[in-house]
């Protein structure tokens, strides 16, 4: 455990709450995610009990782990939410958009009537606002 990481120690977010969970890894939502209608309802985070730096720190147990949570996940999320569709990913690395250097899985649930319904997670990456600058090595 890292003694200042928010997933390590969870009362250091207090907001964050514990949603379903398994041996290996832990569902987390920001209470504010559950409501209804809000941007990002029903958002939250698949983490391992461990920490583990990047995705690419996890054993397989709780690769197994995240995958078994995640269907559970999904069915609550459908009961609960009723979203169209999911977008799923992990950011590694700080250029990769990490932010917080504990492994963690985004599950966000989406919705026909949101601005960017339909568009995906590339979607961000293809614009020309994140064209290259592509130097000779």
């Amino acid at each position: 455990m890292v003694k200042d990481c928010v997933f390590c120690h969870l009362e250091l977010e207090p907001k964050q709450r514990v949603i379903l969970s398994n041996e290996h890894c832990l569902f987390l939502q920001l209470e504010q995610f559950d409501q209804k209608g809000v941007q990002l309802e029903g958002a939250g985070l698949i983490v391992p009990r461990k920490h583990r730096k990047t995705v690419f720190d996890l054993t397989r147990e709780e690769w197994d782990a995240t995958y078994s949570l995640l269907k559970d996940v999904k069915t609550y999320l459908d009961e609960k939410h009723q979203p169209q569709g999911y977008n799923l990913g992990w950011n590694s690395g700080e250029v990769g958009g990490q932010h917080i250097f504990h492994s963690h899985f985004h599950v966000i649930p989406r919705y026909e009537d949101e601005a960017l319904a339909g568009k995906g997670i590339r979607y961000l990456f293809k614009g020309k606002e994140n064209k290259r600058n592509v130097r000779e090595r």
